[in-house]
Parts: C-alpha cells; structure tokens; sequence
C-alpha cells in the first residue's frame, strides 16, 4: 500500500523575497541550478547504514520538482512560478508527497507562508496554503500553516 498524498498550491508571493531565496525556490520547483548555500531548507539529512553503523549524511535534493505523469494521484506533476506585476511571483504546485517527507517539506511550506500575499492569511493569522488529498481519497482538506506549524493531514 501506498501512503501518498496530492499536495496542490496556487499563491500569490509577495514583492521583496531576496534574489538567494527566489534562486532557491526555483530549484526547489525544478526550475533552475542549485544555489551555493541553502537558506530556506539548510539540511538535507540521509540516514544509511554500512556495516551495521548508522550515518547521517547531507544530501540536498529539490523538494517540489516532479514532472510529467503521476504515479498514483493520477494526472500530471507540476511546479510553475511566474513574474507578475507587483509581487514576487506567481506559484503553481500539484506533486505527490509521502508523510515521511512531511517534516522536510514542512520546512518550505512554513517559509512560503511567510512570503504570500496577505489574501492568503485568515483573520487568525493562519496561512492557507493550498490542500491535501490522500491518493485513495474523493476530498481535499486545507493546507495551512498556523504558528508555524503545518496542519498535515
């Protein structure tokens, strides 16, 4: 059994991101190099063993950058950010996602719900991100981001 989900996003990115972090959200979407130094997401950790022993080694890999036909959610993968007058940009996201990565992703989804534009925060404070979909699912739930935390499913 697959425990994967569908992770759609369409925001609205505020004026005044730093170049470096609009560098690395590209690359985070697929859509451009790796930078030097990662400030959004700084840790990529891998556990591995060899030998019986555990290591923990960095290994920095795009977050959001799926392409083409998806594997189980059905349609296709999509990462798009595109200028727009007076703002940063425009963000389209649709990937698959599996709740062990939660914690990672987590960490672009808190910075992304510091760079929307204010019609994407409640009068709580909470961020809507986007929505959720277990793949075996017909309903979507709310992607939010309140107090930094990420509400996942």
């Amino acid at each position: 059994m697959a425990d994967i989900y569908e992770l759609f996003m369409a925001l609205d990115l505020r004026e005044g991101i730093p170049d470096e972090e609009v560098a690395e959200l590209r690359w985070h979407l697929g859509l451009g190099d790796q930078p030097e130094a990662l400030r959004i997401v700084a840790a990529f950790p891998q556990v591995a063993g060899d030998d019986g022993e555990a290591v923990v080694d960095d290994l920095p890999e795009p977050l959001m950058a799926g392409r083409g036909r998806a594997w189980k959610i059905g349609g296709a993968l999509v990462s798009l950010l595109e200028h727009a007058p007076d703002m940063a940009g425009t963000l389209t996201v649709r990937q698959e996602v599996h709740p062990d990565d939660f914690d990672i992703i987590g960490e672009l989804l808190r910075w992304l719900a510091g760079q929307v534009d204010d019609r994407h925060r409640g009068a709580d404070g909470a961020v809507h991100l986007g929505w959720t979909r277990f793949f075996e699912a017909d309903r979507f739930e709310a992607l939010v981001v309140r107090e930094n935390v990420v509400l996942w499913p």
